[in-house]
């Protein structure tokens, strides 16, 4: 094994300027990976190079990429990690945040792999690392809308692996539990007691705190490390034993 298993590749990773991605980029260029960071408001230092990219927009994904293109010459490794939340029931958000959400969430993925893929077929270690959450899984209250779209995305990632294991190029996904993130902590503010929430969140965890975004960097790098060369089609859990664990309660 080697401290540096990403050297000389090249990886992009969308939503890097903060939490989980920046998290995941600053890993991936601690292991020797070229790291272009693909942000609305791409502010990072160096060795990161930010890249302005809205993942909404099909323009914008495709000249962000030809912009790694140019710079690096090649691409191995895509982190599909931009995102953004809804809360509420089914009925609480109306068919245009449906559509907003869905269209950053799941079709950001899309339009980000669409562009990527002619250059990752060239890789000979070419991995695709999607984030998903625990919410695909477990029925978590006023999360629909985002439930559902995290849930596409463990769909898609399993049929992303199976279109192009012939390819050469591995699809896994990550599935946090409630990070310790920025968007945690924004919607802590607002709520009447953020103490008494944070410590809820923490508590349905069966470690009893909130996941780190280190730790889902880790398993980000895990999948995308070309030693992890047998695993595709995977979606790591790493949600504090959220979604395996039935604990007993304490008594």
């Amino acid at each position: 094994m080697t401290d540096q298993p990403f050297s000389g590749l090249t990886a992009v990773v969308t939503g890097g300027a903060s939490g989980i991605g920046l998290a995941t980029a600053k890993m991936l260029a601690s292991g020797g990976a070229n790291v272009a960071v693909l942000d609305l408001a791409p502010r990072v230092e160096s060795p990161l190079v930010g890249i302005q990219c809205d993942v909404s927009d099909e323009e914008s994904v495709q000249a962000a990429i030809e912009a790694v293109i140019d710079r690096f010459g090649q691409l191995d490794i895509v982190v599909n990690n931009a995102g953004i939340g809804a809360q509420g029931s089914v009925a609480d958000n109306d068919d245009i945040e449906w559509s907003n959400v869905f269209n950053v969430n799941v079709f950001g993925i899309v339009r980000v792999t669409r562009a990527a893929l002619r250059h990752l077929e060239r890789s000979d270690h070419a991995s695709i690392v999607n984030i998903g959450s625990i919410a695909a899984w477990a029925g978590l209250p006023q999360r629909a809308l985002y439930s559902a779209t995290k849930g596409a995305v463990h769909a898609l990632t399993l049929a992303m692996a199976a279109d192009h294991v012939h390819d050469g190029i591995r699809v896994n996904a990550v599935a946090p539990g409630t990070a310790d993130t920025p968007w945690i902590a924004r919607l802590l503010a607002k709520a009447d007691d953020p103490g008494a929430e944070r410590a809820a969140l923490a508590a349905r965890q069966p470690m009893g705190r909130l996941v780190t975004a280190e730790e889902v960097a880790a398993a980000v790098c895990y999948l995308a490390n070309p030693l992890a060369g047998s695993t595709t089609g995977s979606i790591l859990a790493v949600d504090g034993g959220m979604y395996g664990l039935r604990l007993r309660p304490n008594t």
